[in-house]
């Protein structure tokens, strides 16, 4: 019998009109964009919807928009009876929950950990120090196609000089997203040749991910301490360990941890296909997860559901 999990993606994956179609046609979608803004206290989902890009791309307004618009997108698949063990096609109800980066806060709210309101003010005051430690400090972000860890590890040390430059993304086979000060990521794309690499800036507002985000890890120790958090129905892995969240005690460390560690999103994804996870449902805006999940593992079942005609596939 095939074992479900579900992914939720991270920053980056945000375009104006996100949520919109399927709150055209989902009550469910609808209320959840309803309740944030009134926990935010201003128009999230008319950002959502219309934009400008501008402020939708920008750190402190994406975080939040991301995670409203998955659980929306969720609260609609919920509604039309697709995530329930009777459900059609016999598509058994997720038995775990993963998400890239921002992802995993998504993953803890619908699993049970975290409740709406707590996470989206989690989420909100995530976004507004990693914006704060991003303008604090030029930084940037780099993804480097064909190194494995150890040559990339190489191609930072090589690159940073004086300057900070570590791996921040370990994304799927032969990708990871390295981060650092602007000048350290200059020359890091000059030397991928040498290594035989490929690597392409990232249009990013900062070296997410790095030491360069400490002052944010600081600040997010101070919300995490005020959050209500509790054993949750559903297993999440973390993307620091690429385990399962133990207790809350956990959460509040790896979600700290986070902000300045590197993402291991293949690990992780490796840790569930290793439990016997074969049936992966990528919900939220964007398609990354899905086609890293080619990438990992070409043999699971990997569905999107980021807009309203995605809510018709029945999980196969």
């Amino acid at each position: 019998m095939s074992k479900t999990a579900v992914l939720f993606p991270g920053q980056g994956a945000q375009v104006v009109g996100m949520g919109k179609d399927v709150a055209e046609v989902s009550e469910a979608a609808r209320q959840v964009y309803a309740e944030a803004d009134r926990i935010l206290d201003f128009g999230l989902t008319e950002i959502c919807f219309e934009g400008p890009a501008e402020r939708l791309n920008a750190t402190d307004m994406s975080q939040p928009a991301i995670f409203v618009t998955s659980v929306a997108i969720w609260k609609a698949l919920e509604a039309k009876g697709l995530l329930r063990d009777d459900a059609p096609g016999d598509a058994p109800a997720p038995m775990a929950m993963a998400g890239l980066s921002l992802g995993e806060y998504t993953a803890l709210h619908l699993a049970g950990w975290i409740d709406f309101e707590e996470t989206l003010r989690l989420v909100a005051e995530r976004g507004r120090l990693m914006q704060s430690a991003a303008e604090a400090v030029g930084g940037g972000m780099v993804s480097v196609m064909g190194l494995e860890e150890t040559d990339a590890r190489r191609l930072c040390e090589e690159a940073a000089e004086s300057d900070v430059l570590v791996p921040a993304n370990f994304n799927c086979p032969g990708q990871i997203v390295i981060s650092g000060h602007q000048t350290a990521c200059e020359r890091a794309v000059g030397l991928a040749e040498k290594y035989e690499a490929r690597a392409v800036a990232l249009t990013v507002a900062g070296a997410f991910h790095s030491p360069l985000m400490e002052p944010a890890v600081q600040g997010l120790e101070t919300a995490l301490s005020r959050v209500t958090i509790k054993r949750g129905q559903i297993g999440v892995v973390s993307n620091v360990s690429a385990d399962y969240h133990a207790d809350s005690n956990s959460v509040r460390d790896l979600l700290r941890e986070q902000v300045a560690k590197p993402v291991r999103w293949q690990a992780s994804v490796e840790r569930l296909i290793a439990e016997g996870y074969d049936r992966f449902l990528e919900v939220g805006p964007g398609r990354v997860l899905t086609g890293l999940m080619r990438k990992i593992n070409r043999a699971t079942t990997a569905l999107n559901y980021s807009n309203a005609a995605s809510l018709e596939k029945v999980p196969a």
